[in-house]
């Protein structure tokens, strides 16, 4: 593998491109928007992104070993079996929109005030995470897996499918809705109608 790694990529867009075409780039972008792209199965490991965006992309199985993401969003991507947690954990910022992460895992990650708006997120891990003040805006969180999760402040009211057992989590001050009920008292074989 042959990277630059002379100076940052910098205010580029980039459309519909595959991962071969960015990797002969270089490893560092900033204040780059990837529309469209095909990084699938990918081996980001190593890059840094800083303040960019990927809008669209495929990123399916991506590796993200010490990978850097700062202040990045995703929009409308797919994410799906992405190890997050392989990523840099240094000034980790992360949020997403309308993004398909099934099967994505977050284990033991700092993902304070993270946004996740109107996100599949079945069978998501986040073992260990620290989501205080994170938000799950419309998310579906069908078989998503929370143990020893810091779950304190965060917002869950409108999330849907969710399974949260009380006594290995923390909870306090986090926002339910009464639909969401079921999701914390299923783990005591309690039915709410």
């Amino acid at each position: 593998m042959n990277r630059k790694t002379a100076e940052p990529v910098v205010d580029k867009v980039f459309e519909k491109q595959a991962f071969g075409d960015l990797e002969k780039l270089g490893e560092v972008f900033e204040n780059c928007r990837f529309v469209q792209c095909n990084l699938a199965q990918a081996d980001l490991s190593g890059f840094m992104f800083r303040e960019c965006s990927f809008e669209q992309c495929d990123m399916g199985l991506a590796k993200l070993i010490d990978t850097g993401f700062q202040e990045v969003k995703f929009i409308d991507c797919k994410l799906l079996g992405v190890q997050f947690s392989d990523c840099r954990k240094l000034l980790l910022e992360i949020n997403f929109k309308r993004c398909i992460l099934k099967l994505s895992v977050f284990t033991n990650l700092d993902l304070k005030n993270t946004v996740f708006d109107d996100c599949d997120m079945q069978e998501a891990d986040f073992t260990e995470a620290n989501l205080t003040g994170s938000r799950f805006d419309n998310c579906d969180l069908r078989l998503a897996i929370f143990f020893h999760t810091n779950l304190e402040k965060a917002d869950l009211r409108t999330a849907v499918n969710f399974s949260i057992p009380p006594e290995s989590n923390r909870l306090r001050k986090a926002k339910f809705s009464l639909h969401g009920l079921p999701g914390l008292l299923e783990h005591y074989g309690i039915d709410v109608e």
